[in-house]
């Protein structure tokens, strides 16, 4: 067997070992093994998650040979889950695969409890009833919950939990974390013990941009007011004045600062977001609080005292242009600041554990540490009951084709618990069923408030002609996004989807509707 760090090495690079040992300890619930959640499981099952039970009633019939790759000729007739649950075990001995011959609407209804021993529950083809039900449960014991479905040439994806916390957010653009615009002492004595008109050049042209920047900044200050450059004209002067310090064209190190200078700019202290975070009730703490608040609260204590207004520095520098020692000098001072900052941040830690009756010492130093290195990128993501967002949705104007598409989605359930099958099921019945999705369609709009709102006529027949069908192309795709979700879920990596995202493959399109 391949050595797991060989194995899954690619991941690795992605979401890290602590990342990998979330996957490879949670336990996951798919109910239906239809098309969707077989490509759901299987980027998991690929992925090294620790356990899965596949839940379905059904038996392999002709027809899934068509959409299905797990399952083959010799499992007609046979318990769908069984086949998959092998299936899936093949692609990786390390995961444990288990099934469970039932109906999932069945499991809901008589044995609620049967989803709490679940880290999180993928829920795929099921109808609105039994999802309303579903997430009930779920929210109850706790468990994370997603939901996917595809039918016929569209889809959606929506998680569903009460609160999900993120410390490693991972944005694509963030500015690092350099405080040219507030530097602390240290780091201001260290720029004050370097000239800027040193005599030789190559000195001259090896200072590194942050000195440039931190000196030039201060000297504008004192002549401002104490006041840095916000204006544009501001802004201009002071890049001319950089300009100004080059001895020679080929100076990179000023270059470098001209191109810096917004970060001398940007407003000081914290962003309104983690403000926001800091704001909430939850940052109140008791003893039942989890640790992301009880470390939400170290940071507001930090904030408004050693911090100054600021969150514990990042330590990290990027590359630049800067003779060696010099660069070896920044990059300590930044390092030393960064861990002054996480040990006053244990010290508050375990002084907060202690005052709510926890063991102070519960919360690892290396969680800490990650923390205050992602302070200024944490996430705090809630999420609307199903059944609130079914009853009340703030549903948008009805232009857009994917608000069209999620009113049909919800239409073809009403459809089927009238009719008990979907529209466009049988051929025979399909110029019936088009003015029967269309008046269930009307019918869910005006329980919804939007009496009037019009819905494509071409969309709904488009609707009927799907008959309910599961495209292996569409799930393999809505089956990826899920997939990935559940990823960034369990890792508590970068940031999960906010609302009900859905994949319109008539024109190609995908849409995140906050309902």
């Amino acid at each position: 067997m391949a050595e797991p760090k060989v194995k899954y090495d690619r991941q690795l690079r992605i979401w890290g070992e602590q990342g990998q040992a979330a996957l490879e300890k949670s336990s996951i619930c798919l109910l239906n093994c239809g098309p969707t959640g077989s490509e759901t499981l299987k980027n998991l099952v690929l992925g090294g998650i620790g356990s899965i039970t596949v839940v379905d009633g059904s038996k392999v019939e002709v027809g899934d040979l068509g959409n299905n790759f797990l399952v083959d000729e010799s499992s007609v007739g046979q318990s769908k889950a069984k086949c998959v649950s092998s299936f899936l075990q093949e692609l990786n001995d390390s995961v444990k695969a288990k099934f469970v011959e039932e109906y999932p609407e069945a499991l809901i209804e008589t044995n609620p409890s049967f989803f709490s021993q679940f880290t999180l529950v993928i829920a795929t083809q099921l109808v609105e009833s039994s999802m309303i039900k579903l997430d009930r449960i779920c929210r109850e014991a706790n468990v994370i919950l997603i939901f996917a479905r595809s039918y016929g040439l569209t889809g959606f994806v929506r998680i569903s939990l009460k609160e999900h916390t993120v410390i490693e957010s991972k944005p694509e653009h963030f500015l690092d974390d350099l405080r040219l615009n507030n530097p602390w002492l240290e780091l201001k004595s260290f720029a004050d013990s370097i000239d800027l008109t040193v005599q030789d050049p190559v000195a001259h042209k090896h200072i590194p941009y942050v000195v440039i920047l931190v000196k030039m900044a201060d000297e504008w200050a004192k002549s401002h007011g104490g006041k840095l450059p916000s204006t544009r004209e501001q802004k201009k002067e002071f890049k001319d004045l950089l300009k100004a310090r080059m001895v020679s064209q080929d100076e990179d190190n000023y270059k470098e600062a001209i191109e810096a200078s917004f970060k001398v700019f940007a407003p000081r202290g914290i962003s309104l977001d983690l403000q926001r975070i800091l704001n909430d009730s939850s940052s109140e703490v008791d003893s039942n609080s989890s640790y992301f608040w009880v470390l939400v609260a170290a940071l507001k204590e930090f904030i408004a005292n050693e911090g100054g207004g600021e969150a514990p520095l990042e330590g990290s520098i990027p590359d630049m242009t800067s003779s060696t020692e010099q660069y070896i000098n920044l990059q300590n001072i930044y390092l030393a600041k960064a861990e002054a900052d996480f040990l006053v941040m244990e010290q508050l830690v375990r002084s907060i554990l202690k005052k709510i009756g926890r063991d102070s010492n519960s919360i690892p130093k290396a969680t800490i540490r990650s923390f205050c290195k992602n302070a200024r990128k944490l996430r705090v993501c809630r999420y609307r009951s199903i059944e609130d967002e079914f009853n009340s949705p703030n549903i948008p104007e009805l232009q857009s084709i994917a608000v069209g598409i999620y009113i049909l989605l919800r239409a073809v359930d009403r459809f089927a618990a009238n009719y008990n099958s979907f529209p466009g099921q049988f051929d025979s019945a399909t110029d019936e069923d088009m003015p029967r999705l269309k008046s269930a369609a009307i019918s869910l709009l005006s329980d919804l408030g939007c009496n009037g709102a019009a819905l494509a006529e071409d969309l709904i027949n488009e609707m009927c002609r799907f008959g309910a069908a599961e495209l292996h192309a569409v799930a393999a795709l809505v089956g990826g996004i899920a997939s990935q979700e559940v990823i960034k879920l369990i890792t508590r990596q970068f940031v999960p989807m906010s609302g009900t995202y859905i994949f319109n493959g008539i024109d190609h399109k995908s849409q995140l509707l906050s309902l």
